[in-house]
């Protein structure tokens, strides 16, 4: 029996008041119910990073973010669109590493006024550059449908189809790209 993928599901925003929790734990309940692989929440706020370019990097935080990277077979970012972009806050984590993030696979599931979907557009440029293979299926969420004042988080049902085909996806592709990475290992 093959040992179980390693997914985190990246919380994308550190903003006081967010919603990314909710929305990244309604994920991974979904996520846990399946039993396929082992899902964590990867909350940004937690490495507390400086700005990329302001210090010498000695910060603890980077390390244990590029660690707890590394440990991660695939990615669910958990997206809200901020001025038709993912916030800075995600873009400064994605750039404080390289190779962690290298021959992986990751879904997006995004949230805004038109679903995230310009957000998670953005996202997919820079994932491509670092060599995260990003599915095709990608859950949306509405401010204005799937949130009540804009704040509490009730998805509609329909989301869990898309959630459980992102997972499906994601986990073929992290699998595929473990046996890559393993591969590349024994030829170094």
């Amino acid at each position: 029996m093959a040992e179980k993928l390693n997914i985190g599901i990246i919380l994308g925003s550190t903003r006081e008041g967010r919603v990314s929790p909710q929305v990244g734990q309604w994920v991974k309940g979904i996520a846990d119910g399946r039993g396929d692989a082992n899902y964590e929440i990867v909350d940004i706020a937690d490495y507390q990073l400086p700005f990329l370019g302001t210090t010498d990097g000695s910060e603890p935080g980077i390390a244990k973010w590029n660690e707890k990277l590394a440990s991660l077979d695939g990615f669910v970012f958990v997206v809200q669109e901020y001025n038709h972009s993912i916030s800075g806050a995600l873009k400064n984590a994605i750039d404080f590493a390289r190779e962690a993030w290298n021959d992986k696979a990751a879904g997006i599931v995004s949230y805004g006024s038109t679903g995230g979907a310009r957000a998670a557009e953005h996202l997919r440029g820079i994932l491509g550059e670092l060599k995260v293979a990003d599915v095709r299926t990608h859950p949306t969420l509405s401010l204005f449908t799937d949130f009540e004042n804009f704040s509490e988080f009730k998805p509609a049902e329909l989301h869990l189809t898309n959630v459980t085909a992102m997972l499906d996806e994601v986990n073929a592709w992290a699998g595929a790209l473990k046996t890559v990475r393993e591969k590349q290992a024994v030829n170094q």
